[in-house]
Order: structure tokens, then sequence, then C-alpha cells
């Protein structure tokens, strides 16, 4: 059984691979009559489109979307949603070698033992390149949600961090790493440059908060908003962890430095803190929501790796091609639309049992 599609009343299913034809998605559960056209959609996936600095794959797509469905005279219809993107600028030819053997980190032989074959042009299904759909699906919850607004922000790469203290949200959109940190963003240049230029590359931490959420969405005790998420973050392709407000850090906490203390507020508890990232037994405590995701380094290097064949053989491989030297960088837009498309359903969720 092959599981392609996330949420439950805000449903979403990605199809297509990294070197097919095209790759898509198809939105079900979108409510009528909100304001949908291609040019609300696009700024999101120019987010995330490769090609864009050195820091990320040459890979050169425009990411044009075309709603094919679910859409008339600008506005949702109620019905299924179809969203493409065409694939216009596919190498398959430098992912010969990877068709002999598997790439150590990578997917190649895990896609190969499930499915007794697997498609080695890009990785097929566990490329990045399934995120734009991410994004496009996303984008379209967005318009589900105007009430909340969703920012994220690379916080570290290569175990470099930003400093707090030197937050700007106004830097995120002004560098090449979506960094709110002036300084490390400074730092990022040089680490990343570094690693590409050895064929290697670097991991980073993303970073997300929604504002606006108000108290109420969540539906326990499997339908937990911070389970959703957990859920979502770590379907993104390359997503090896997440943390839900303090996450780890809280278990270091004694419990009178993990409460969020509250206070009489004027439209309910004003909160002292939030190192429960908006979230308490499962449910939206009206507090910003806040999320980390930890994304490996990319698999696919030029430097040579020990591996096997497929018929069992010791090799040694090195992956040709255009790859991220750093994927998290380009994660920043999945993650915002993976953020979106939880709280688009958890939204729907709430009013359906509570009106």
């Amino acid at each position: 059984m092959s599981l392609n599609t996330f949420g439950r009343v805000f449903r979403f299913t990605t199809w297509g691979e990294s070197h097919g034809p095209a790759l898509g998605a198809v939105v079900d559960g979108c409510p009528p009559g909100l304001a949908l056209a291609e040019g609300d959609i696009q700024p999101w996936l120019d987010k995330r489109r490769p090609g864009t600095s050195r820091f990320t794959t040459q890979r050169q797509e425009p990411d044009q979307v075309r709603i094919l469905s679910g859409v008339f005279e600008g506005k949702t219809t109620g019905t299924p949603i179809s969203l493409m993107i065409e694939n216009v600028d596919q190498r398959s030819k430098d992912y010969s070698e990877v068709a002999l053997a598997y790439r150590p980190g990578h997917a190649d032989y895990a896609y190969d033992a499930k499915y007794g074959f697997r498609d080695y042009r890009g990785g097929g299904r566990s490329s990045a390149r399934e995120t734009a759909a991410r994004v496009a699906a996303g984008a379209v919850a967005r318009a589900a949600i105007p009430e909340v607004s969703i920012r994220a922000w690379v916080s570290e790469i290569g175990g470099d961090a930003i400093d707090p203290a030197r937050f700007h949200a106004a830097e995120i959109d002004s560098n090449p790493f979506f960094c709110p940190d002036p300084e490390a963003a400074k730092r990022w240049e040089a680490l990343v440059d570094e690693a590409r230029k050895a064929g290697s590359s670097l991991g980073a931490v993303v970073e997300c908060e929604a504002t606006g959420v108000p108290a109420g969405w969540g539906a326990p005790l499997y339908a937990k908003l911070d389970s959703e998420l957990a859920a979502a973050m770590m379907s993104i392709n390359a997503v090896k962890g997440v943390e839900i407000g303090d996450g780890f850090a809280a278990a270091r906490l004694r419990g009178e430095e993990n409460a969020d203390p509250m206070r009489p507020g004027n439209d309910g508890p004003l909160f002292l803190a939030n190192h429960a990232g908006g979230i308490a037994g499962g449910i939206s405590t009206g507090q910003p929501v806040r999320v980390r995701v930890a994304f490996k380094p990319t698999s696919s290097i030029l430097i040579p790796v020990e591996t096997v064949t497929r018929e069992g053989e010791a090799a040694e491989l090195r992956t040709k091609g255009r790859h991220d030297p750093c994927v998290g960088i380009r994660g920043v837009p999945v993650v915002e639309a993976m953020m979106a498309l939880v709280l688009a359903d958890q939204k729907l969720l709430h009013r359906a049992q509570c009106g």
C-alpha cells in the first residue's frame, strides 16, 4: 500500500517524480468561494525554486504552476483542485552510475528493497524535487487560514547557529539563506561555499512560527496539533528531527522553568512564556505555534563513499549531477507549506466538531 495523501478534512495528494514530465498535487476538501489564482501560488514556488543562487542546486526549473481544476472565475468551487508543475531541466544521464550502485544516506536501497526496483533518475519520489508540489498545495491552504501568518527561517547551518539577540525578521528575505541574523548569513557564505567546492554538503535547522492561530485547534488524542505537525514535517524528504516549542531542551528544565505562566488578559489568559510552542494537550493555546526541523546533509555528493551494487558487490560511488550543498536552505518554504496544510486541516476539523 502506498500512502501519498496527507490530511483528514483538508487533504492533498502529491504525484510525479524528479525526472518525469511533470509533478503536482491534488487538493481536496478546500472550502468553496475562496479567492485563488495561479498568481497566489507562484510567489511561494519562487521562494523554493532551484538555481536562484550558487548556494543551491543549479538545476534550472521555472516551476510555473498551472491550475487544472477546482477553480472557476477566480474562486474555489469546493471540488478537487489539481495543480501541475512541469519539469523542464532534467539530466537523467548524470545518474548512470547511480543506476548501478546505491547512494549511501539516500533512499536508493530502501526503495529497491520495498518495491523490487527504483527510479534512479534523481531519486524519483525520494527526491527533494517532490516538495514543489507541497509548496503549491500549501499556497491553497493559506487561502483557507487568512487569520494566520506563517514565517520560517534557517537558524543553523553545519552546526553554526544564529544569535537570537540579532534576530531581524526583515533580513529573512534579503539573503539567500533565509537567515534573520545578517552576521550569521555572512559566515554561512564561506561555510556553504567551502562544502560546495569540496563536493560535500551540510545539514541545517529550519524554524517556523505561526501567529494568529486561535485557541482550540487540535483534536486529541490521535489528531493532536503537535503530532500532526510532527508527522507533516517528518514526511519532508531529508528531515530527520522535529521539535515543538522547546523540544528536547524541555527535558533539561525543572517544572517551574518549563511552565508557561498566565496572567489575566483582555482576550483570555496572557502568557508570560511559550516553552510549549503554542500547544498544550495537543490543542492550540492562542500563542504562536513554534516548530524546529532538522535537515540532514544532502546525500548526493562528489566525495567517493563506500557502497554496494544491486548484486551485492563492494563499490565506491561519487554522485554526479546538480545537487544542493545544503538542502535545508530550500526547505524553508516547504516547512511553511506543511505548517499551513496542517493548520488548514485542523481549522476545518475544529469547525466540524465545535461549529
